[in-house]
């Protein structure tokens, strides 16, 4: 069976079992990073939130004079609230060939591997050399990696690519979904339910405009545009949360929903966003203040992450493609933080072990032989960084 060093399951139970949920800090592992590469003779910059209470960590291993390749992963873990595990989430088990933890997919073993593999890159006489950019808050909408951007833009040298470690089974990722986020908040204007001709229900209200989104994912179903690459093949809409009312002898008062657009690369969310908006504004509110001028609704956008449209020639792709032995690159719906790395001008692909699958959900796990497969890639990488033959010269 393929396994992967004992260096790489220290690291991954290290990580597993220090509980880095986004609500929390996550400064107990960055802390433990910087130290852990401080040991090693590696210095780190740490970019905090306005808080002071989590921070993403850079570090660089190699020339500083020269444009190095970035890995990158998000260090913070979705919740286990409500979650039925067979075993402590936060402590890592390896059973069947597995390995089992919350974050043991999504995705602290990339991050893990590539710590556990610092020195052997320091062994080497680096001719190209690595980053690792480790962020806070990607589960609630890549905050860490927005605030790390600007730090990124305004480095002497710029990185030249960036690998991003989400779990794809090791496949080379060109491209996937954007998204943005918003919460709506009707208000009503509550009275007895006997007396629905002088209240202002803000749940019906809020429930016709869900329908109306529900109404145009039917048509970007129907009628794309589509692209065969992504599963689903269009942009979707989603509502995810509904609150409001009191009781249902009142008529109520307030109600709050959220809903999401996840878009491909070709597709205009912005006029999706606005076609809702005007809905809103033209077929809901006015008959509201009719009643109570006070009456209406407003939006506000909770979260937001661009796509990845890296284009299929571009060197990392290539460069991906051959540590990987691939013949071909793929597409996924999900999210990561590559869209803002593309943006910052950082040629970016997203590759890393593990199955997007087994993500969010209790029990999750990842292959061993994923792992291995992750190992495998690095010892390909390494060769090419020493002699400086990336191929990402140029960009």
């Amino acid at each position: 069976m393929s396994r992967p060093s004992d260096a790489s399951l220290a690291m991954i139970r290290q990580l597993i079992e220090m509980p880095t949920v986004s609500r929390d800090s996550n400064l107990d592992l960055i802390h433990w990073v910087r130290d852990h590469l401080k040991s090693l003779g590696v210095s780190s910059t740490l970019v905090h939130d306005a808080s002071g209470k989590k921070a993403n960590l850079f570090a660089t291993i190699g020339p500083a004079d020269v444009p190095g390749i970035v890995l990158s992963g998000h260090t913070d873990v979705v919740p286990i609230d409500g979650q039925e595990w067979d075993t402590d989430p936060f402590k890592l088990i390896e059973k069947d060939g597995k390995l089992w933890g919350r974050g043991t997919s999504d995705m602290k073993s990339f991050v893990a591997i590539a710590l556990a593999y610092a020195p052997q890159f320091l062994a080497q006489d680096l001719k190209t050399p690595i980053h690792y950019a480790f962020t806070y808050d990607e589960e609630v909408g890549c905050l860490g990696a927005k605030q790390l951007m600007p730090v990124l833009a305004k480095m002497p040298v710029k990185p030249a690519a960036c690998i991003v470690g989400e779990p794809t089974e090791m496949q080379v990722i060109a491209q996937h979904k954007g998204k943005k986020s918003w919460r709506v908040d009707f208000r009503g204007f509550e009275c007895h339910s006997s007396l629905t001709h002088q209240g202002v229900n803000a749940v019906e209200a809020a429930a016709e405009l869900i329908a109306h989104i529900k109404s145009i994912a039917r048509r970007k179903r129907d009628q794309g545009p589509f692209d065969p690459e992504f599963a689903p093949p269009y942009t979707s809409l989603h509502t995810g949360v509904v609150h409001g009312g009191t009781a249902l002898n009142i008529v109520p008062k307030d109600c709050s929903f959220l809903w999401e657009i996840r878009y491909l690369p070709q597709d205009d969310v912005d006029a999706l966003y606005q076609e809702v908006v005007d809905f809103a504004r033209t077929r809901i509110e006015p008959e509201m203040k009719a009643l109570q001028p006070d009456c209406g609704c407003s939006f506000h956008q909770i979260s937001e992450f661009p796509g990845l449209a890296t284009d299929d020639h571009s060197p990392i792709i290539e460069l991906g493609k051959a540590l990987t032995g691939a013949n071909r690159v793929q597409k996924v719906s999900f999210g990561t933080e590559a869209g803002l790395f593309s943006q910052t001008d950082i040629p970016t692909i997203v590759c890393g072990p593990g199955n997007i699958e087994q993500a969010h959900k209790p029990n999750e796990f990842i292959e061993l032989a994923q792992l291995k497969l992750c190992e495998d890639f690095l010892d390909r990488l390494l060769p090419r960084l020493r002699e400086g033959k990336t191929g990402l010269a140029g960009i």
